[in-house]
Parts: structure tokens; C-alpha cells; sequence
């Protein structure tokens, strides 16, 4: 039987994929007008004063953080602390609007595409015209895309 082995890079692009793709499957809440802090604590029927002697803050201190969240002006820690005080639990996660692979195979064409019209232009002007695209010319730039997905590591992005 014929063993198929990753490289560990391929591997952590095909882990984090899949673990994208299942957040992506599960939609979140839209966050209210007021913003998660206020209307949770609101629905639990706590004042901001207490809540804000949970956080050791003064009530204006908190009305200026619920203000902030609904604002996205908050950072992820005091986010996260403020949760805590409401007995709640913060969860973050960036979803790609498409998979990983797939923004890399894109941005491995896009390079592809530089570098083929920069050589254009040079051979322009050394007067050696470029064939007009073609089924060929998309097939190459492809096979260039490729070498670049396997050899360019971090410079993909650079």
C-alpha cells in the first residue's frame, strides 16, 4: 500500500481548514444595537452599578466599556474580563469567506501574473512579442502558480 505523507505546513493548512469550515457552518448571533455587555446584563436584570463593582470599576467606567463593545472600540481582553464578570464565555474565531488553500492557490496566480507581465514587458521591448493568451498561456501560468505554492513559503505574501 502506497503511504501518502504531508509536509507539516500542508498538514497545518489542511487542520486549520477543517476546523474553519466547521465554524463556518455554524452562523453567529447578529450582536444587539446595544451590544452583548449591556443587553446581557440587562437580561439578567443587573444594575451597572453591580456589575461594575464585579469589575472594581466605577458605573461610568462600565457605561463607557458596554459603550466601546457596541462601538467595536474594546479590546479582547477587557472584553474577556468583562465576560467573566457576567459569567459568560468569550468566544472569538476569524472565518475566511473561502477556504485557506484556496486564498493561497489565488494569491500563487496573482504573483504568477506579475511575474508573466513583467517578462512580457521586457520581451516587449527587447521586440519579441508574447503569444496572445491562450488555453497554453492559463496552463502555464497555473504550473507558475504551483512552483510558486511549493517554493515561496512566506514570501507568497510578501
Amino acid at each position: 500500500m502506497l503511504a501518502f505523507t504531508m509536509n507539516p505546513k500542508e498538514l497545518r493548512l489542511a487542520q486549520m481548514d477543517a476546523v474553519l469550515q466547521d465554524a463556518a457552518s455554524h452562523s453567529l448571533a447578529q450582536r444587539p444595537p446595544a451590544g452583548w455587555l449591556r443587553s446581557i446584563r440587562e437580561a439578567l436584570g443587573m444594575t451597572s452599578a453591580a456589575l461594575a463593582a464585579r469589575l472594581e470599576i466605577t458605573a461610568s467606567g462600565l457605561r463607557k466599556l458596554e459603550q466601546a463593545e457596541a462601538t467595536d472600540a474594546i479590546t479582547l481582553g477587557t472584553l474577556r474580563r468583562v465576560a467573566e464578570a457576567l459569567d459568560c464565555e468569550l468566544q472569538y474565531t476569524l472565518v475566511p469567506r473561502q477556504p485557506l488553500r484556496e486564498m493561497r492557490r489565488q494569491q500563487a496566480l496573482r504573483l504568477a501574473q506579475q511575474w508573466q507581465q513583467r517578462a512580457g514587458r521586457t520581451m516587449a521591448l527587447e521586440a519579441q512579442p508574447i503569444d496572445s493568451p491562450s488555453e497554453g498561456a492559463q496552463q502555464r501560468l497555473e504550473a507558475m502558480a504551483q512552483e510558486i505554492l511549493r517554493t515561496s513559503g512566506t514570501r507568497l505574501w510578501g
